[in-house]
């Protein structure tokens, strides 16, 4: 029988290493600027868009993949197996998802599992990657979907961005707002909770942030061995010494760098550096 194949958006990013050595699909959301639309880490980079958004007085808007981008890699996908695990953001925070959905129901020849993963970057990557590697040890439809969810709900995501300007302005702040006021004076720790962003912490600098990072980070050790992805935007050497940070101080059973996609970019703004864990 051939092997559950699992899916998900570009959002989501994945190192490409592991797309390639792992089989994930990848279906890419979409980015519109000045009437041209692009396709998110295919005809845009993550630099042009920071470019865009500090020189031009219109801010890309964002969309989902529409439902032919979805039938389209489902149908090769179903060609190969009979059984699809599609993974995705938060209802709360993309239309991706009833995307994915409403484009499942049209395939009749394959078994199709639209999970909500109620996180975000390289967390809702982390779900997948766990998934496709129980796919590749020959896990079966409920089991590959059992552990999605598993590592689903035992993910963290913690993030310090030098502006809240581009959360606020495209609505995705929740709670966290009640920080603009004083922005100038802090550098916010948000995290991402059932599809949510709110606040975590106040520091006041960044070092203070990334320090608030660390120590969640050191928490989470004694639940396990680690799973750690750091994630920034336009901020790679921040990102380095974070990485070198955390290797030194904790055993990681993996640890990646990624750059945010251009979509994830065009909400967050430039300047952001961030954690995704788990430990098991």
């Amino acid at each position: 029988m051939s092997k559950v194949v699992v899916v998900t958006d570009s959002s989501a990013n994945v190192p490409a290493r592991l797309v390639q050595q792992l089989d994930i699909r990848i279906v890419p959301i979409l980015l519109a600027l000045n009437g041209r639309t692009f396709r998110d880490g295919l005809d845009v980079t993550a630099q042009q868009v920071y470019q865009w958004l500090r020189t031009s007085k219109h801010l890309p808007t964002t969309s989902a993949p529409s439902v032919g981008d979805f039938l389209r890699v489902y149908a090769t996908a179903a060609q190969e197996t009979s059984d699809i695990v599609s993974i995705h953001l938060s209802p709360k925070l993309s239309a991706t998802y009833k995307v994915a959905q409403a484009a499942s129901q049209l395939v009749d020849n394959a078994t199709i599992r639209v999970i909500n993963c109620h996180t975000v970057a390289m967390g809702q990557g982390f779900v997948a990657v766990a998934a496709a590697r129980a796919a590749a040890k020959g896990a079966g439809l409920e089991e590959v979907v059992a552990r999605a969810e598993q590592v689903s709900s035992k993910m963290n995501l913690l993030a310090t961005l030098d502006t809240l300007e581009y959360l606020h302005r495209g609505g995705r702040i929740g709670g966290a707002a009640t920080v603009l006021g004083t922005l100038l004076q802090i550098k916010p720790v948000l995290y991402v909770t059932d599809g949510h962003v709110d606040l975590f912490s106040r520091p006041r600098t960044k070092s203070k942030a990334v320090r608030t990072m660390m120590e969640q980070l050191t928490r989470a050790a004694d639940d396990g061995s680690l799973h750690v992805a750091i994630f920034h935007a336009d901020v790679a050497e921040e990102a380095e010494a974070l990485r070198h940070r955390i290797a030194a101080a904790l055993d990681c059973e993996e640890l990646y760098v990624t750059e945010m996609t251009p979509i994830m970019g065009a909400h967050t703004g430039p300047g952001v550096l961030g954690v995704v864990f788990y430990a098991e």
